[in-house]
């Protein structure tokens, strides 16, 4: 059985339509130090550190390398170890590392460069929530303070982490802009009626010239959307009436880093000087000057370190049995690589 009340137009013209999602300009009140902000549609606004906020190098530190000890290889090193290198290949015989003659042992070093740039960036944007009775922070308890000046919980150093902040004394009570402060609104899908036209007769209350048994021949239907009532509840104020809108701060911790080894960790670093390697000394420079550059106009730098990372390698050149070979030692743990060996038998 229907329920006896389908029949009836449940229309009720002090029922607002659905209003914007996002509140109309003008409807924010302004928060002073954040004119910026004309509507509350979410969108962030990215707020530059002010110009003391700018890094300079801490104090009058020298970042010049005074001694790089480079690590060498002898000649009983690098039979040592191939011997371990063609241990580990059971078709390798260690006949030619034991009796192999060394020619030359050419060594290298190669650097590895590293800048790391720990940044903060922070922008700010409208935001809202239901009124259920909380406390309203709004201007009538001080001035709101500038976004670099809103205390934070800060991240271990280097690391990635994002917070979001209510900026003080930002709340505004508002009538919800969406239902016109009546906790509900009307349904769109069948206009405030509560009923819609049954699909099966298209509202004729008729089916194939009989009676239509989905609607009992009335031709609507209740609305399925708001159960024949005609009315949903706001979802954006959750039927409390009101919103407190509000200032968010974001603040977004970001590590960066340039590859191209390790220094104490300053607010800015030096470039490396004095490096026996140049081609370290510029990369440091660039890098720097980089990351001044690309972060310090829409963020505030931290802290940086650099670090150089040594890799040792030889190249070692050797004759067996009348015909020269080669191999490279690499690295602190004096690694083999090798691309031809002299023998591929079984080990003797």
């Amino acid at each position: 059985m229907e329920d006896k009340d389908e029949d009836t137009d449940t229309f009720d013209p002090n029922l607002p339509e659905e209003g914007p999602s996002a509140p109309p300009p003008g409807w924010l009140d302004s928060v002073t130090g954040y004119e910026e902000h004309t509507g509350g549609d979410g969108t962030d606004q990215i707020c530059p550190p002010p110009p003391d906020f700018v890094p300079k190098p801490e104090n009058d530190k020298n970042a010049s390398v005074p001694n790089v000890m480079v690590p060498t290889v002898s000649e009983d090193v690098a039979r040592d170890a191939l011997l371990q290198f063609v241990g580990k290949k059971w078709t390798y015989s260690s006949k030619p590392a034991k009796n192999l003659i060394f020619k030359e042992l050419k060594p290298f070093t190669v650097y590895r460069y590293r800048l790391e740039t720990f940044t903060e960036s922070r922008s700010s944007a409208w935001e809202s929530e239901p009124h259920t009775g909380q406390c309203v922070d709004g201007p009538q308890n001080g001035v709101s303070p500038p976004p670099w000046n809103v205390q934070v919980s800060y991240p271990p150093k280097f690391t990635n982490a994002v917070q979001k902040v209510r900026v003080p004394h930002s709340s505004f009570l508002k009538p919800c802009h969406r239902c016109h402060g009546n906790g509900k609104v009307r349904c769109t899908h069948c206009r405030g009626r509560g009923l819609t036209r049954c699909m099966f007769c298209h509202g004729s209350g008729h089916s194939r010239n009989r009676r239509c048994t989905t609607c009992h021949g009335r031709g609507r239907k209740r609305c399925v959307s708001c159960h024949g009532k005609g009315y949903k509840g706001c979802l954006t104020c959750n039927g409390y009436r009101n919103l407190v809108h509000f200032i968010q701060l974001t603040v977004t911790w970001c590590e960066t880093d340039v590859f191209s080894l390790s220094h104490n960790a300053f607010w800015q670093v030096y470039p490396i000087e004095g490096f026996p390697d140049q081609d370290i000394c510029y990369a440091s420079k660039g890098a720097i000057q980089n990351h001044l550059l690309k972060y310090s106009a829409v963020s505030r730098i931290l802290q940086q370190r650099q670090m150089i990372e040594l890799v040792p390698l030889t190249h070692v050149y050797y004759a067996y049995s009348g015909k020269d070979y080669d191999y490279f030692v690499f690295g602190r743990e004096n690694k083999v690589h090798t691309t031809i060996y002299p023998s591929s038998c079984s080990i003797l």
